[in-house]
């Protein structure tokens, strides 16, 4: 258990150190604002869509080591898939940060499944989930700007 634990920390600071997907994206369809006042977290989402899939997907900002690897992690995992699939998988990362999902709920999540611990701290939730709110909302177009508060 220890050893997973130590694998999870490990992708965590590796993707804060060397965020993927970081930077603008000049040709996004969709850009999101999004901010965590309790942390300070701030990030802008570029989203690009062909097909209504994520054709690319890019972020930028600043933030504690849990929003940026999770922001990280998230557009790794969802450039090109189906609008429907990302916001299916909003729902289990949502569901796994949250509800006090068991291990097994963290399967198949491959390295998103390193954000689960997260649901120990209550107060760095907000941290992991900033960047899919911000997925979500520019998926849905309801905004151009969210906050965790």
């Amino acid at each position: 258990m220890n050893d997973l634990r130590d694998l999870y920390r490990e992708i965590i600071l590796d993707h804060n150190r060397h965020p993927r997907n970081f930077g603008e994206l000049p040709d996004a369809d969709r850009v999101v604002e999004g901010v965590n006042p309790l942390c300070g977290d701030r990030i802008t989402l570029y989203l690009k869509l062909a097909n209504d899939t994520v054709q690319d997907i890019k972020f930028n900002g600043t933030g504690c080591a849990i929003s940026v690897a999770s922001s990280s992690l998230m557009t790794e995992r969802v450039k090109g898939l189906p609008a429907t699939d990302v916001m299916a998988l909003f729902e289990r990362v949502h569901d796994m940060l949250t509800t006090g999902a068991t291990d097994a709920d963290a399967e198949g999540m491959d390295k998103l499944a390193a954000l689960a611990g997260v649901r120990e701290y209550p107060a760095r939730v907000k941290c992991a989930s900033l960047g899919w709110h911000a997925l979500r909302t520019a998926l849905t177009a309801q905004d151009d700007k969210i906050s965790t508060e």
